[in-house]
């Protein structure tokens, strides 16, 4: 089936219709009168079992009641499915105003028969009333568009794929048209012409498979279609299908965005050039879109195509296709293996939540993917065998990382959680079973991105063991000590248990809403606390400066005994009321001493300072010193000027300057933080862990919720893991040691409540 085949039908079907017309009419005047192809009749779109949508248009002072009645015997006598209307012109045109739906089917009208003049001036007022009312229309067609994906699911993903209703079927190619002639937006022709006429090549085989008019490919119709589309296999055929589907809601989705940009600004503003909005290194925003910023060079910068990607998706915005196409063309290479930057940068991408996924189209479309993840092609629009899953083997993975991303305070490890969770189906494909199989692929992916050797062992153990909890859950006796001691042998530690249950979770509501009921999850989280019994309580230890985990695997702790007494000037010990800054250039970033009068709340003024210059805070540490109080600080910016910074702080702690309110910044989401205090991590002190997002004053917003408390902060940890940060803050009395619990208590609320109100303000 062609387009030529599908040319001839129309031509005959133009016959039989106009035919009908010109025979009733037989010689008397036509003026006023028009019969006109409407739909995909209109566009010459005829399937093998198409209806024919057809209008009888008439001038309003004209009367063809009779008339009508005569025109549609003969197409009903020849057998034709005729779907027919009767319209004057007005009428048309009215209808057209109030419907949207009667709008993209008369935006096609093509004359058959009749008067030409009407038809003509039929077209010319609708084109331009379309045009006039886009702005009060296009939201409308965005709701029923969006209605029906719902209904209808994905042709890329759905099981049982509708080449006409499913979202990336021929309705959006349509709509997309339409989009195009409102003026307002601009679609790839060529791109979306070829995709438009590869799925009517599909639609003719099907009807002709089915023998009727059907737009649904059943499973048992993927064979005999693979033969028909020159495809080796059943396999071929649907990735073949579904991937035009796919290409088809690509477009729809940034044409989409683009409008929504477009309706957002006032109707009389006019934009004389391009609007760049400096948001990241090299990446800045115009017009909605994620692009380069003015004079970046994508051959000198190896991380744009991560940075630009994960700043589209945390904004949930457009990656401009065109900017990824130059990074993909002109882009240097990520270096191997990757480096700390390079794994956050990734993290915070597939942790953004559902900004992911239009982001993750347009890097696969592009071919990005295949420098950054070459492996993603074994599963590239791959069928699930489960009938369970909603969508093929690569959009779950999508999904998964999508519903992970809002279980990541459950995790220490953010960048671990979400590589595994974009990694556990790796292996499907095969004859093997695919948590075997993909283990040794997610240890080659985890190494190139350069996990420490612990770590690539942690993520191949998710990734083979992804099925271990749902399955014993589900299937074991809990009571049984076999049981328990089954699930403890393959899982290491109570770090692994944890990342697990969170990606077992992850995985199912990926999956289908039937996937993770409440009674499983019930069951898993039971299975969970017992195993966790059996493995004994965490350890502690990866809390401590220069301890394993989290905070060293980021590389920015500091050993709490690396740093002796101090010098204090002679200016300040006779004036302890002065503040002495001291700024060191280190390999990577610096270190900065602060000496003053002991008082409280000083190290909290030091984390606002830094916080308003913009300067990340990896570590800290404040000790007493006869009356001074001594901070020494690592920071992540080598040329941070001392002064600057002196006179930062005096504002701050003079009040001139209030770090929250110039902290203030637009957030699209934000997760509630986490606040627990680690037991037995510190003999010395009361250890306080904080998860929430990475963001500036993180630092300062607890710091100063424990000065409020009269707590003395020995030293803090700051990791930042992709989006999250993970930060460790050693907690004293004021010249004791270890908090009561009661007090311990009343931090924990207090830095909670600070950081609640943070999220709230969008700080």
């Amino acid at each position: 089936m062609t387009a030529s085949d599908r040319l001839a039908r129309t031509r005959a079907a133009d016959a039989l219709c106009g035919g009908a017309l010109e025979q009733t009419l037989a010689g008397a005047d036509e003026s006023g009168v028009a019969l006109v192809a409407v739909g995909g009749y209109g566009r010459s779109e005829l399937a093998p079992f198409s209806d024919l949508d057809v209008v009888l248009v008439h001038a309003d002072d004209v009367d063809v009641h009779e008339l009508a009645a005569n025109v549609w015997y003969p197409m009903w006598d020849s057998g034709a499915n005729l779907d027919h209307a009767v319209r004057a012109l007005s009428e048309a045109t009215e209808a057209a105003k109030s419907d949207a739906r009667v709008a993209l089917g008369l935006l096609d009208a093509r004359h058959l028969a009749g008067d030409p003049s009407l038809t003509l001036q039929l077209r010319a007022s609708l084109l331009a009333q379309w045009r006039r009312d886009a702005r009060r229309q296009l939201p409308v067609i965005r709701e029923l568009v969006s209605a029906r994906g719902l209904r209808l699911g994905e042709l890329a993903h759905a099981a049982v794929p509708d080449i006409k209703e499913s979202m990336g079927g021929l309705r959006d190619a349509t709509v997309l048209k339409a989009l195009v002639a409102t003026w307002l937006v601009d679609v790839p022709h060529a791109d979306l012409e070829r995709c438009r006429q590869q799925l009517l090549d599909v639609r003719d085989v099907v009807h002709e498979l089915a023998g009727r008019a059907t737009d649904r490919i059943a499973p048992e119709l993927w064979p005999e279609l693979a033969l028909r589309l020159g495809q080796p296999d059943a396999d071929a055929a649907q990735r073949y299908v579904r991937e035009i589907g796919r290409r088809i809601t690509h477009l729809s989705r940034l044409t989409w965005r683009r409008v929504d940009g477009v309706l957002e600004r006032p109707q009389s503003s006019r934009r004389r050039g391009p609007d760049l909005r400096p948001v990241a290194p090299g990446v800045a925003v115009s017009a909605g879109e994620v692009v380069l910023d003015r004079g970046t060079v994508p051959s000198v910068d190896p991380l744009l195509m991560l940075r630009a990607a994960a700043e589209a998706a945390e904004r949930d915005q457009v990656l401009s296709p065109p900017t990824v196409a130059r990074l993909v063309r002109d882009g240097a290479e990520l270096p191997l293996p990757w480096g700390l930057e390079a794994r956050n940068l990734f993290t915070r991408l597939l942790a953004a939540g559902p900004g992911l996924l239009g982001v993750w189209e347009t890097l696969d479309e592009t071919g990005a993917l295949a420098r950054i993840l070459p492996e993603w092609e074994r599963v590239r629009l791959l069928p699930h065998a489960s009938v369970v899953h909603r969508f093929t083997v690569d959009r779950h993975l999508v999904e998964t990382c999508i519903e992970a991303s809002r279980l990541i305070r459950r995790v220490a490890r953010a960048d671990v959680l979400m590589v595994a969770a974009v990694l556990h189906d790796i292996g499907k494909g095969g004859v093997v079973d695919h948590s075997v199989a993909g283990e040794p692929v997610a240890a080659v992916v985890a190494d190139r991105m350069g996990f420490p050797a612990d770590e690539v062992r942690l993520v191949q153990d998710l990734v083979r063991w992804h099925l271990l909890l749902a399955e014993v859950a589900t299937t074991r006796d809990l009571d049984d000590p076999a049981t328990l001691e089954y699930v403890a042998s393959r899982v290491r530690d109570t770090e692994t248990l944890q990342l697990l249950e969170v990606l077992t979770e992850s995985d199912a509501l990926a999956t289908s809403p039937k996937a993770w009921t409440s009674w499983r999850a019930g069951l898993v989280r039971d299975l969970c606390q017992r195993v966790g019994r059996v493995l004994g309580p965490p350890d502690g230890a990866w809390l401590t400066a220069g301890g394993n985990g989290a905070v060293a695997a980021a590389g920015t702790t500091m050993e709490v005994g690396e740093v002796g007494e101090v010098e204090v000037p002679a200016a300040l010990r006779a004036n302890p009321g002065l503040v002495d800054v001291d700024v060191e250039a280190l390999a990577d970033g610096a270190r900065v001493t602060v000496i003053s009068g002991d008082r409280v709340g000083l190290m909290a003024a030091m984390a606002g300072a830094l916080a308003v210059l913009h300067t990340s805070v990896r570590a800290a540490r404040a000790w007493t010193q006869e009356e001074f109080a001594v901070s020494v600080w690592h920071i992540d910016d080598q040329h941070l000027d001392g002064a600057i910074l002196r006179q930062r702080l005096e504002a701050v702690l003079d009040g001139r300057i209030v770090p929250a309110e110039r902290l203030r910044r637009s957030r699209r989401t934000a997760l509630e933080p986490s606040v627990q205090v680690r037991y037995d991590a510190s003999t010395q002190a009361t250890v306080l862990e904080v998860r929430m997002d990475d963001r500036p004053g993180v630092v300062h917003l607890v710091l100063s919720a424990l000065a409020a408390q009269n707590l003395s902060v020995r030293s803090a940890h700051v990791t930042t893991l992709g989006p999250q940060a993970v930060d460790v803050f050693y907690v004293q009395e004021y010249g004791a040691g270890v908090l009561a619990d009661d007090r311990a208590a009343a931090a924990v609320h207090a830095v909670r409540r600070a950081l609640t109100g943070a999220v709230t303000l969008d700080v």
